[in-house]
């Protein structure tokens, strides 16, 4: 199968990630040249982008609707084109399927994130100086809308007068524009011109400017009722690879069933930092936006998503420093063990890092080797899409006789380095590759010692993200000394 992605920016996890599912079931990821993508707030070519789309001879097509009229995740906070020129580059879309009138064309488009940071790398230029101050007036203005439709009586504004009148106002400029893109790629939906449509929400919470605008989404959707599948929920840059899942399931067209299970089962009803929903309704949401559904009580499952559920104390590798917790640890291993089906792992305990208790924890019950996937990085939704995907391709392959066994150990392997091994440990000596590669070395060969790690890099010149290659090695002949050779790479 080949798959066309137009994805959401050209870092790693929105490009190699989607590939790397896709090749665990045997299918093929296209994407467009470097040169057309952005780079970081500089927009992609935007124009160019979507003739690329047009032309691809395909199976698929997975689109990001940021990339295909801001050009990228960041130019879609930060560029000022206006909305008539935003809209008018959706007609890419009712081109394809004028086109192509059978091809399976997905979509994903974003609520933008108000960020509960000062932290303007991704932002428009007044971040730095009053970003958590927009985070509480979007969370703010949520609540006066609530107590509109319920009449109690409205929260104290106390965000407002902080503010100037001029940045309240580009923001919420912004929004509205991206407001109203997320209302016509509903339209789309509902004229049959892509199916599924996901909006997702990038670093959320349960009241803010994101949430409130999902909710008036929701209304829109009741109204228009579309015949299509609209699903809304916490995530961003694990949908691209959650939608190549879809596309390989509706090929596949046999029912996947996943199950959902809490080391701390209590754990499953709590919201994650970041995320607007409990982890089992994010868990279950993720399933069905990758074309599986989740297997009911009673009823055998083709794979149980094990989740290490949040610590309460809402810990996050970039800011509460998480504490060892050997009962919740103890519990997720017991879950992992008792599994009647193969499991797939998310480490949702920590925001922006996995569980080092935990992993130490698999690897002494000798645990990591039997798991389809493993994932436990930024935010919970990130995390569990990205499992989920890996899974349903896995199952796939394994029905379909073209599971390539390569390509899903390495994919295993890499996000335990990564998610493990860099974020929970390694990030701390900033963007050095170098230093990185000598410390990720080690810890790669305590998880499997004939693998080997190289071409590390920094995608955004940052510590947050990183970039490697992960290589298998394999001895020619019989003979233990002779050298290896690379069965290949791939990034994800």
């Amino acid at each position: 199968m080949h798959i066309a992605l137009l994805p959401l920016d050209e870092r790693p996890v929105n490009t190699r990630l989607p590939a790397d599912v896709a090749a665990i079931a045997g299918a093929r990821v296209s994407l467009p040249d470097t040169g057309l993508l952005p780079s970081m707030r500089t927009p992609g070519k935007v124009g160019l982008l979507g003739q690329w789309l047009l032309d691809q001879r395909m199976d698929a097509a997975v689109v990001s609707v940021d990339m295909l009229v801001y050009g990228g995740l960041i130019p879609a906070r930060t560029t000022s084109d206006d909305t008539l020129t935003v809209l008018e580059r959706l007609d890419v879309l009712r081109r394809l399927r004028q086109a192509r009138p059978g091809l399976p064309v997905s979509a994903v488009s974003l609520v933008t994130r108000a960020s509960d940071s000062y932290h303007g790398d991704e932002e428009p230029s007044y971040w730095p100086r009053f970003g958590r101050e927009l985070h509480a007036y979007g969370g703010l203005l949520h609540r006066l809308h609530l107590a509109d439709l319920t009449g109690d009586e409205p929260p104290a504004d106390e965000h407002t007068g902080r503010i100037p009148a001029e940045i309240r106002s580009d923001f919420e400029l912004r929004r509205l524009r991206n407001h109203v893109v997320n209302l016509e790629v509903l339209r789309l939906l509902a004229e049959g011109v892509v199916d599924p449509l996901l909006v997702t929400a990038d670093d959320t919470a349960v009241h803010s400017a994101g949430s409130v605008e999902q909710s008036w989404l929701r209304h829109w959707a009741r109204s228009l009722d579309p015949a299509g599948t609209l699903l809304m929920y916490p995530g961003a840059d694990e949908v691209g690879a959650v939608l190549v899942a879809r596309a390989l399931a509706a090929q596949h067209g046999r029912t996947i069933r996943i199950r959902v299970v809490g080391g701390d089962p209590a754990g499953l009803d709590a919201v994650a930092p970041y995320e607007n929903l409990p982890a089992a309704e994010g868990a279950r949401r993720q399933i069905l936006a990758a074309g599986a559904r989740v297997a009911e009580n009673g009823e055998n499952a083709d794979v149980v998503l094990v989740l290490h559920t949040p610590d309460p104390r809402r810990t996050d590798w970039l800011g509460t420093p998480p504490v060892p917790d050997a009962v919740a640890v103890a519990a997720t291993i017991r879950a992992v063990r008792e599994a009647d089906a193969p499991v797939a792992l998310a480490d949702i305990r920590h925001a922006n890092g996995g569980d080092p208790e935990l992993v130490t924890a698999l690897q002494a019950e000798g645990l990591i080797d039997g798991l389809v996937a493993y994932g436990g990085w930024n935010t919970a939704g990130n995390t569990i899409g990205s499992v989920v995907a890996a899974a349903v391709a896995t199952v796939i392959g394994s029905r379909e006789n073209t599971l390539d066994r390569t390509a899903a150990r390495r994919l295993l392997l890499h996000r335990l380095t990564e998610d493990y091994g860099y974020q929970a440990i390694v990030r701390a000596t900033g963007p050095d590759a170098a230093a990185a590669g000598r410390r990720l070395a080690p810890i790669l060969r305590g998880l499997d010692p004939d693998w080997t790690i190289g071409d590390v890099a920094f995608p955004w010149n940052r510590s947050f993200e990183i970039d490697f290659t992960l290589a298998r090695r394999e001895p020619r002949g019989q003979h233990p000394d002779e050298t290896f050779v690379d069965e290949g790479t791939a990034r994800d």
